[in-house]
């Protein structure tokens, strides 16, 4: 889990400099979405052939690929081998935190869960910490391929513990067929969004027929995703798992609230770089906050839900104080001093935190013990999948705001805007609207959540509530 966080939060702070490096700010958001992009297509798939082959092979098999991703990552001499590159280290990604947190849920009750969850955030609390401050000082100071290299050693540590340890791991093996077509169709449907509302789009021109086209494709191929779900035996997302209440609910809170946060990481550096005038080692620094406060939220939150029976309390709160922190920031946003700024932006974060654990766990609190993996597999999906797609739709805003003019660095891309009569700071208050829409969503959806008495039982074992 360290190795996938460190690498969420070292790559932050580094990516205004490596788009200046490489001569292209244009698709500089492709770095973030070909990796949640990838991430998100085989996350399910890994829930489920980690029940056909173990926990401890996919998990190895999901390292080994990250790490070769990571190396392809720091020797790539150009903006799309770097694309290439983050779509590889996703295809190793998207399994490790969905495979930990299901190996956590193999051997502890759901009522013990909310204490592991506090571990599990104290991992990303220091990836918080330490990832966007190491990410700005090696790209400032050494080079931003440093950043991919540091997983190697963290690769081998990771890969040796895994293959060790978890050889102790129970086995709950049930077979299931791999939705390789499922994936398939959800990647391309994504994709073709991601062309639409990214560079392509942006570049194409909104209203013109090439932006139409790639829309309406995105949507039929939606559509024949969700075809698939219905009709295939073993669909990607299996319709049991979505037809459960507690799941979808919890599934599209989580997905509007951690897409929101992960959309924020890539582009608020890119703000603080550009209009605040930071350096990169600076703005990672003013980046922790952000990183760090949903850590703290999770661990303020996974304490508090094996204490109390109404657990969503906390969390409904949270996400309260999460949309009225951002709005406060998209409406006076310019006239924050960067302490106001951070502040702001620190306070949201630990409020947005206390949604997490509590998701994760009421999900797997609410399905069978053989359809844990592919449940816990879910709901990271559609985390990634929110991801990608805030992602794709704030960096639609951005370079949609320059009128699509192509920027080799953040200062270039503040004087595309300012030529096309748009200033920098309204197109970033706009996304900043965005991400208190998307929290708002997020708290209707989590009101909606029923809130399940926590099993007090461990997996295998015939469950009672409390």
């Amino acid at each position: 889990m360290f190795l996938a966080a460190l690498d969420q939060t070292i790559i932050a702070a580094a990516l205004p400099l490596i788009s200046r490096d490489l001569g292209d700010v244009q698709n500089l958001p492709w770095v973030a979405t070909a990796y949640l992009l990838a991430a998100t297509a085989v996350t399910p798939l890994y829930g489920k052939a980690s029940d056909i082959y173990g926990r401890r092979v996919m998990l190895l098999l999901g390292i080994a690929t990250f790490v070769a991703g990571s190396i392809a990552c720091a020797l790539a001499p150009s903006m799309l081998v770097l694309v290439l590159a983050r779509g590889l280290q996703g295809l190793g990604g998207g399994g490790l935190i969905s495979l930990a947190q299901t190996i956590i849920a193999d051997i502890v009750s759901p009522k013990e869960r909310g204490r592991y969850q506090v571990r599990i955030a104290s991992v990303f609390l220091a990836s918080g910490l330490a990832g966007p401050f190491l990410g700005g000082f090696l790209a400032q100071h050494f080079h931003w391929s440093a950043i991919f290299w540091i997983n190697v050693p963290l690769g081998l540590l990771a890969f040796g513990l895994t293959n060790k340890l978890l050889r102790k791991l129970p086995r709950h093996d049930r077979p299931h067929r791999l939705d390789i077509l499922g994936a398939a169709l959800m990647a391309l449907a994504t994709t073709l969004l991601m062309f639409a509302l990214n560079g392509e789009g942006a570049a194409i021109g909104k209203g013109s027929f090439w932006f139409a086209a790639l829309i309406g494709a995105s949507i039929v191929m939606w559509a024949l995703f969700a075809l698939r779900i219905r009709l295939a035996s073993e669909p990607l997302v299996p319709l049991r798992v979505l037809a459960n209440p507690v799941v979808r609910t919890a599934a599209i809170a989580s997905s509007l609230g951690v897409g929101t946060n992960v959309a924020m990481t890539i582009f608020v550096p890119i703000y603080l770089q550009a209009e605040m005038q930071l350096s990169a080692s600076q703005s990672g620094i003013a980046l922790i906050p952000l990183m760090a406060g949903g850590v703290i939220g999770a661990m303020i939150s996974g304490r508090t839900m094996a204490r109390v029976r109404h657990y969503k309390r906390l969390p409904l709160i949270g996400l309260m104080l999460a949309t009225l922190a951002m709005a406060i920031v998209a409406v006076v946003g310019p006239r924050l001093s960067l302490t106001a700024f951070v502040a702001i932006l620190g306070i949201s974060a630990v409020a947005l935190g206390t949604l997490f654990p509590v998701a994760t766990v009421a999900i797997q609190n609410a399905v069978a013990h053989q359809d844990l993996g592919i449940a816990t597999a879910s709901m990271n999906f559609f985390r990634q999948l929110g991801g990608a797609i805030l992602v794709a739709v704030y960096g639609a805003i951005v370079v949609g705001g320059t009128s699509g003019a192509s920027a080799t660095s953040v200062e270039e891309l503040a004087r595309n805007a300012a030529a096309s009569g748009t200033d920098l700071a309204f197109l970033f208050q706009l996304v900043f609207a965005v991400a208190a829409a998307g929290f708002a969503l997020a708290l209707l959806a989590f009101m909606a959540m029923e809130e399940r008495p926590l099993r007090v039982t461990r997996p295998g074992v015939p469950s009672t509530a409390e």
